[in-house]
């Protein structure tokens, strides 16, 4: 027969780019389910969709590399060597997405320490800074504290942990080098996205609190040096982790040969 496979059997060896690709088309819908909530203001939205999307996309490549076929393998006893998890990743994107996660939990922690806080309106705490200008008391915002960021605090606490657990089972687990590589970098492109997309809108919100005014001062030139590079090399980052997730083997194809040659 020409076909001698089963039709399950051919089925499973691309589910896992079906549930990549799944995860992506339901985190569409479902943020584009959430800016249509009208009784939400529009910055929250944005912060429901940004973070509901990296969420479902971590979940297509979670589920992707659960039903991956791994192959057998021939037992090998040439090396006792332990796998590394740094040995999977992505060599440069890597420890740069890992710097962006620790930055972000560092300026949303710093947003809600300096955010002002409003007694009567408990819920709304960390919208707003207040600072003094021209002798008065000025609010500016929208702010990255307590009232927008703890959807993003709540998805890094549910996604790192797991992103943590699936690189560490794809290096221990059976499988081919090439095939291990390609799952591990597609499943620090999905973390890569929540992190990276969840950045820029919080250093958007600085930005744009900070320069729309003329009260900035210092800060404003802080925006100008610091948070606008910020911007753009988290929107280089968010490319790289959506192309990396979708299609990992098309992104540094040049350690594939290293890969191979320590096989």
């Amino acid at each position: 027969m020409l076909d001698a496979a089963p039709f399950q059997r051919r089925f499973l060896e691309h589910a896992d780019h079906y549930a990549r690709w799944s995860g992506l088309a339901i985190g569409v819908i479902v943020a584009q389910a959430l800016s249509t909530l009208a009784h939400i203001e529009f910055e929250q939205r944005v912060v429901f969709c940004i973070t509901a999307f990296g969420l479902c996309a971590m979940a297509g490549v979670l589920l992707a590399d659960a039903l991956t076929l791994v192959p057998q393998e021939v037992v090998r006893t040439a090396s006792l060597a332990p796998r590394l998890v740094r040995e999977h990743v992505p060599p440069r994107m890597g420890p740069l997405i890992v710097l962006q996660g620790i930055s972000l939990t560092a300026l949303l922690a710093i947003a809600a320490a300096t955010a002002s806080v409003d007694p009567d309106h408990v819920l709304s705490t960390g919208k707003v800074v207040t600072v003094t200008c021209n002798g008065m008391r000025t609010p500016l915002g929208p702010r990255p504290g307590l009232y927008y960021s703890l959807p993003m605090f709540a998805a890094l606490a549910i996604a790192t942990p797991a992103c943590v657990w699936a690189l560490r089972r794809i290096a221990h687990g059976p499988g081919g080098q090439q095939q291990r590589r390609d799952r591990a970098w597609a499943v620090t492109g999905a973390w890569g996205l929540l992190v990276s997309s969840q950045q820029l809108y919080a250093v958007l919100m600085v930005s744009v609190s900070l320069t729309d005014t003329g009260c900035a001062g210092a800060m404003g030139a802080l925006t100008f040096w610091v948070f606008y590079p910020l911007a753009l090399l988290n929107l280089f980052t968010v490319v790289w982790s959506l192309v990396t997730l979708v299609v990992p083997r098309a992104v540094g194809d040049h350690t594939t040969g290293e890969l191979s040659g320590h096989a």
